[in-house]
């Protein structure tokens, strides 16, 4: 008998449930073209995208200052709103993780630093809006991962201890922001990560290889 969830679950949105670097790639593309500036390899890309739109701007206008770049993401945004959920795709055996989740007394939700207006209709686009539990973006409280506020509030809303909750992420600063607000913390290792990142370094309570190994190996229990 497998052993049990807990309560809730919270996830990451890109680079841990979805795959969405290939719509993020397509329109720093356009904005590259735009600008007259050579196009960037997806693989070089790729690696950044849980680092957010700064990062990724940053691999991509490698050249450009942070003042230029800071001015670019406004732009950046606008091309990615309009390709959304163009070629992302669900990472192998999320659908059944989740649904193993909904065959418990357990809830999942999702926690990402993703600006609410782009989570919001890409979660709707997924059929996710009445499964989840909750969704907060990067901007829906004042501060965001690595600090725990997001995940705290999420505790609040739903009326869970963070002891009772695991939250599952593909970048350092989801594991800080987990462990900071007293929760269990999975390292999702199929996600986006630089090679000089090192997910042993993160301190997370368990990584996991691929999605259903959150299940076979019951990582998804409460501390």
């Amino acid at each position: 008998m497998s052993e049990p969830i807990a309560p809730l679950v919270l996830f990451d949105l890109d680079g841990t449930l979805l795959d969405s670097a290939r719509d993020l790639h397509a329109a720093m593309q356009m904005l590259l073209a735009e600008k007259g500036e050579p196009a960037v390899d997806f693989t070089v890309f790729r690696p950044v995208v849980s680092k957010g739109a700064r990062a990724m701007l940053k691999r991509s206008f490698a050249q450009a200052d942070e003042q230029q770049r800071e001015a670019l993401l406004p732009e950046f945004l606008a091309h990615y709103e309009n390709t959304l959920a163009a070629h992302s795709r669900l990472f192998d055996g999320v659908a059944e993780v989740l649904a193993r989740i909904e065959a418990q007394p357990s809830r999942w939700g999702i926690v990402t630093n993703k600006p609410f207006y782009l989570a919001e209709p890409l979660v709707e686009k997924l059929g996710w809006s009445q499964r989840s539990a909750i969704l907060l973006g990067g901007d829906s409280l004042p501060r965001k991962k690595p600090d725990p506020d997001q995940l705290l509030h999420a505790c609040a809303v739903l009326d869970v201890a963070p002891d009772q909750v695991v939250y599952v992420g593909d970048d350092e600063r989801d594991v800080q922001a987990a462990n900071a607000a007293g929760m269990r913390s999975i390292g999702a290792l199929w996600g986006y990560r630089p090679d000089d990142d090192d997910p042993v370094r993160w301190q997370a309570d368990a990584l996991a290889e691929n999605p259903l190994d959150l299940i076979t190996h019951g990582l998804l229990r409460s501390r």
